[in-house]
């Protein structure tokens, strides 16, 4: 028996609306993490991109449990001396909210070429509107 290997031309995409209202970050990240990745479907494969396009709405609602909420820092920097930029996670929520969600999924796929494929089917919006109604995009729950 041979091993199946899927055909760039033979995989379907379909769409996927999540609402983030009340859910909790970390799991919410890693259940869209897996749908971009592809791993729901029977024709999964490690080296290529089989996922669907994800859309995250009401990111400004997310929840996080203990004391992250006043603890968490999210650190960048620019690559000069003295370039460490810190934001606490109460700012970004407020300011970009759109951000710690996308954050949160990046951080659980790939980095290398082919999660920079994945990520770009990631749609997050702090609000409960959204620009893709023309793509026909499923509700999705989650069991947790």
């Amino acid at each position: 028996m041979k091993t199946y290997m899927p055909k760039p031309d033979s995989i379907e995409r379909k769409w996927y609306v999540v609402d983030a209202k009340g859910k909790t970050l970390g799991r919410l990240a890693s259940q869209v993490a897996s749908i971009l990745k592809g791993k729901h479907k029977p024709i999964y494969s490690p080296h290529m991109d089989t996922g669907d396009f994800v859309i995250v709405v009401n990111a400004s609602e997310v929840h996080l449990t203990g004391k992250k909420k006043e603890q968490k820092v999210y650190r960048r920097h620019s690559g000069y001396p003295g370039g460490l930029k810190e934001v606490s996670y109460e700012r970004m929520i407020k300011e970009k909210p759109h951000k710690v969600v996308y954050d949160a999924v990046w951080g659980m796929i790939p980095h290398n070429r082919l999660g920079r494929k994945m990520i770009k089917k990631l749609k997050v919006y702090g609000g409960p509107e959204h620009k893709h109604q023309a793509q026909k995009p499923e509700k999705l729950e989650f069991d947790y």
